[in-house]
C-alpha cells in the first residue's frame, strides 16, 4: 500500500515538474548520426555490463528513433533534458510490450568514452546502465558548433 501512494506521488511530481513545451513548438532539424561515438557507447556498456555478469543489451531500431528525435529535439533546446520522457517511454512500451523505460541524456561531451565514464561516475546514471534491462540504443549528434548531444534509452 505504501509503495503504491509513493509511486502516485513519484508520477505526480515527474508530471508537474517536466517542462509543458511540446516537441512541436519549437523549430527541430534533423542532426546527422556521430554513429561511430553510438556505436563505441555501445561497445562500452555492454562490455562493462558483462564485466558485472550482467545480461548484454540487444540493438533496438524502436529505442533508436525515440533517441534521435529526442537528440534532435535537445539540439533545438540547446541543453540536455528529458522533456516529454513520458511519450518516449510511452511509444517504446506500447510498440515493444515495454515494462519499464529509462533514459541517460547528456551533451558537450568530447567523445563517448567520456560521456560513458560520467554516467558511470553518477550513481543514478550507472544504475540506469547497470538496470534489469534487454534492449537499448543510443543517439549522438553535434549541433551546429560540433558540440555532441547523447540520448541513450534502455527498456525491458
Amino acid at each position: 500500500m505504501k509503495t503504491h501512494y509513493l509511486l502516485m506521488l513519484l508520477f505526480a511530481c515527474a508530471l508537474s515538474s517536466c517542462s509543458k513545451e511540446t516537441v512541436e513548438s519549437i523549430a527541430i532539424e534533423e542532426a546527422e548520426n556521430a554513429v561511430k561515438v553510438e556505436q563505441q557507447i555501445l561497445l562500452l556498456l555492454n562490455e562493462h555490463r558483462s564485466s558485472l555478469g550482467f545480461n548484454e543489451l540487444n540493438f533496438s531500431d524502436l529505442a533508436y528513433a525515440q533517441a534521435n528525435e529526442h537528440t534532435d529535439y535537445m539540439i533545438a533546446k540547446g541543453t540536455a533534458n528529458h522533456d516529454n520522457f513520458s511519450v518516449r517511454a510511452s511509444n517504446i512500451s506500447s510498440a515493444a510490450n515495454a515494462t519499464y523505460v529509462s533514459e541517460n541524456v547528456a551533451k558537450d561531451y568530447d567523445s563517448g568514452l567520456e560521456a560513458f565514464q560520467q554516467w558511470l561516475a553518477s550513481s543514478d546514471h550507472r544504475m540506469t546502465m547497470e538496470g534489469e534491462f534487454t534492449h537499448t540504443a543510443v543517439s549522438v549528434k553535434r549541433n551546429g558548433q560540433g558540440k555532441l548531444y547523447f540520448t541513450h534509452l534502455f527498456y525491458r
